[in-house]
């Protein structure tokens, strides 16, 4: 019955505890305060975790035009860890909004109208480990202004101005920093090999007109007798064979007169 007693007491005090803490824990006036403009700005605001006070904010899926002037409601927070302004109509000149944003690690700005200015502004943002500039208009000449920022582990630059050599460089500034997108290195181009000479066809050798051998003589047949009709041929047989011909009697003596 006693150990049944302890584990009762037990049980029941642990499942007060987040009640009392709940009830501790005091609500920052300015934090609720901003809380509700963002949302009434189109924004969504949560807790990143039950233990974890700091919060993430999203104005990628408002339905109302989010600019430069919608992010002077994030004025009254400073515990943000993540904030996603992807496809939205800010500019680099509105990023001057996140200055005192301190714990901001995750920040995505791609398909914004960002540009090499707008990053300078990003160096008062020393916590930031992911930065997605996808389809922004950043060039090789801004890139170096993220190389202060050496928690960055994951910048994404598909479809910006940013070449290969640039990316690598930064790389080499920070250290454990992958940068995704960056344009594939140009393979070599293979040197001709010169194609060996091919031989020349061999010309078909002249053909010798051939001897002409000497036709040989054609014996002379003799004509042949041309037929004779046969109404020729029958007149022939019934003529009569020829009479021999009468002696010539010796002419008879005159009488001599006497």
């Amino acid at each position: 019955m006693r150990i049944f007693s302890v584990a009762l007491f037990t049980a029941i005090s642990l499942s007060m505890i987040p009640v009392v803490s709940a009830e501790e824990k005091k609500a920052d006036p300015a934090t609720e305060q901003a809380k509700a403009k963002i949302r009434a700005a189109g924004g969504s605001v949560l807790e990143l975790a039950q233990n974890d006070d700091r919060l993430e904010i999203a104005f990628h899926l408002s339905d109302q035009k989010i600019t430069d002037d919608t992010l002077k409601t994030l004025a009254g927070l400073s515990k943000v860890a993540s904030l996603n302004l992807r496809g939205t109509e800010v500019t680099s000149a509105g990023l001057a909004h996140l200055k005192h944003l301190k714990d901001l690690t995750h920040l995505h700005l791609e398909k914004t109208k960002v540009n090499d200015a707008g990053l300078k502004q990003l160096q008062a943002l020393p916590n930031l480990e992911y930065l997605n500039l996808y389809g922004t208009e950043i060039t090789d000449a801004g890139l170096p202004q993220l190389s202060s920022l050496k928690k960055l582990k994951r910048l994404y630059v598909w479809q910006t101005k940013v070449t290969r050599p640039a990316g690598l460089a930064l790389q080499k500034q920070i250290t454990g920093l992958a940068i995704i997108g960056l344009p594939e290195e140009p393979k070599p181009v293979a040197a001709a090999k010169p194609e060996p000479a091919k031989p020349e066809p061999a010309k078909p050798a002249a053909k010798k007109p051939a001897e002409k051998k000497p036709a040989a003589k054609k014996e002379k047949k003799p004509a042949p007798k041309p037929a004779k009709k046969k109404a020729e041929k029958k007149k022939e047989e019934k003529k009569p064979a020829p009479k021999p011909a009468a002696k010539k009697e010796a002419p008879k003596k005159e009488e001599k007169k006497k």
